[in-house]
């Protein structure tokens, strides 16, 4: 009776926990989400700044193009940047680690399977004898 006990109790205690973090979770991700806003805010009002600053000298529209050259020169450098993404130290040798690991699981596998077959053909053997 208390180990059926102390198993429920730990399922509740894990219940517990799980939502508690969902809530947590949630809480960052609003957070998060105004954080972004506030953000996006920032980045518009450095663009005004630059537009008025870049204003003083320039007119309008090249002020303007001069602007969209560098957001798309910063656009295009960031988006190298994330397809410039190759795996990692520790991502190769987990993979390294997976393929030694199902090749041992295959060579098990292959071993078992001759056993059993030897053994069958040990067991028909002996069978036949005895008849």
């Amino acid at each position: 009776m208390r180990p059926l006990r102390l198993a429920r109790i730990a399922a509740e205690a894990e219940g517990l926990r799980l939502r508690q973090r969902v809530r947590r979770t949630a809480v960052q991700a609003v957070f998060g989400v105004i954080a972004l806003a506030f953000l996006i805010g920032a980045v518009a009002f450095v663009h005004v700044a630059a537009w008025c600053w870049l204003r003083l000298s320039w007119e309008g529209q090249y002020a303007a193009l001069i602007l969209a050259g560098a957001d798309l020169v910063l656009a295009v450098l960031l988006g190298l940047l994330a397809t410039r993404s190759t795996p990692g130290k520790i991502e190769l040798e987990a993979l390294a680690v997976r393929q030694r690991a199902l090749e041992g699981a295959t060579t098990t596998l292959a071993w078992s399977t001759m056993a059993l077959q030897v053994l069958r053909v040990v067991g028909n053997l002996v069978k036949r004898s005895r008849g």
